[in-house]
């Protein structure tokens, strides 16, 4: 080895030693460097997690989730929220099932950054993840999920009784989506015949229930009751089934992927009526894949129009700048509430925490008590978890385009 090789062996390992100490310094006990300026102290982290669907036919829905909750964490981050502490998004893609959505919950739940976790999109796989994050004291925020049992268990209607303390909603239920459709039905449009179809999960069913027991009570008739395979894209037997029994409307339980394609086919085959359904159907999505044949079905939804309310213009306006390339879709604003929700409850949990896991706790307590102002509307939860906020709205599609037909608030 010559003599100029050994000098620059010995200057690497002088740099080396001295990154070494540099990193040793700055990221001690968990700390990460602040998002601030040289010489700010390190800061702790937590994270928030999403669990939604980010692949297959829901995706342009877990997307939009996603996205909006990361949105949430950087402008956090940027205004210094909570002093001391950075956020981080941990995002799950749960694949629309509920084994994959399961196993998605026991990951974040193992990571001790976790402190709260926004989602599911579909109450199916809420089940699931619901007892995963409640056996690690993990607050849990939808943006979605409608079915009453979650928050008030299978008696809901007679004997209700919340299942899990940390899990909570911002968007209103099936008890309250089901009856609203079957009203606009009976009394607006006056149809006194409909058939039903729903696809045997937790969320179409529900709220196919909720909707019969309304309808037939205020004296409309059911004239077909028909199930499909979620996973189904040939209607063909069901609406067979269907057509003989002249229904003025069907009302679908489900998503979007399935409802589309079901319009379509139903007016190609000769049933020229209107399809119905809940949240899950009023996507851009479903106008593309039902066609031409869309033109005039309805959908209720949670909340007011996202995009006509004066508290989500801030929203609308920061989620186009931030260069996402997805829309926000159904449930962007929602998710958004969802995770400042939780950022909020983070604001007394964190305070004093020496650590992230440790203030699990501290963050379901809080959640009880957060309200504010959110873009979607007051953002508040009952002793159940259900938001106290209760608007719908009746979507129609009206030149190739979902417009609001009416809006009401049934809280009042």
């Amino acid at each position: 080895m010559g003599q100029r090789s050994a000098i620059r062996i010995g200057v690497a390992l002088v740099a080396a030693s001295l990154a070494f100490a540099a990193a040793g310094c700055g990221n001690r006990g968990g700390e990460t460097g602040s998002q601030g300026g040289e010489g700010d102290a390190p800061t702790k982290t937590a994270k928030i997690g999403v669990i939604s669907p980010t692949s297959g036919g829901l995706s342009a829905l877990g997307i939009g989730i996603k996205n909006s909750v990361d949105l949430a964490i950087k402008q956090a981050n940027e205004t210094k929220a909570i002093p001391g502490w950075t956020l981080e998004l941990a995002a799950e893609d749960d694949a629309e099932n509920p084994d994959t959505g399961k196993n998605a919950a026991t990951k974040l739940a193992a990571d001790d950054e976790v402190v709260g976790v926004v989602g599911t999109l579909q109450s199916s796989i809420a089940q699931q993840v619901q007892p995963v994050l409640a056996s690690a004291n993990i607050v849990q925020v939808s943006p979605a999920n409608t079915n009453d049992t979650l928050t008030k268990g299978a008696k809901f209607e007679t004997a209700p009784e919340r299942p899990y303390p940390t899990y909570f909603r911002v968007c209103a239920v099936d008890s309250l989506q089901g009856p609203y459709a079957a009203q606009y039905v009976y009394n607006t449009l006056k149809f006194t015949k409909v058939a039903t179809i729903h696809d045997k999960l937790t969320y179409g069913q529900g709220l196919v229930e909720a909707f019969t027991k309304e309808y037939t009570k205020l004296g409309g008739t059911v004239v077909a009751a028909e199930t499909v395979q979620k996973d189904e894209t040939d209607f063909g037997a069901v609406i067979s089934k269907i057509a003989p029994k002249a229904p003025q409307l069907v009302y679908y339980g489900g998503q979007y992927p399935q409802s589309g394609p079901l319009s379509n086919q139903m007016k190609s085959g000769g049933l020229k009526v209107p399809v119905m359904g809940g949240d899950g159907m009023q996507a851009g999505d479903y106008i593309k894949l039902a066609g031409a044949a869309s033109e005039g079905d309805f959908a209720t939804s949670v909340g007011a129009p996202t995009d006509a309310l004066e508290s989500a213009k801030k929203y609308v306006d920061d989620y186009g700048k931030a260069g996402y390339k997805d829309p926000y879709e159904t449930y962007g604003g929602y998710s958004y509430d969802a995770a400042n929700s939780i950022i909020e409850a983070l604001k007394v949990a964190l305070k004093d925490a020496t650590d992230a896991k440790s203030a699990r706790a501290k963050v379901v307590e809080a959640m009880a008590n957060v309200s504010f102002d959110g873009v979607t509307g007051k953002v508040g939860f009952d002793e159940f978890g259900d938001t106290t906020t209760k608007i719908l709205t009746m979507y129609k599609v009206e030149s190739g385009k979902w417009a609001a037909a009416s809006t009401d608030d049934l809280g009042q």
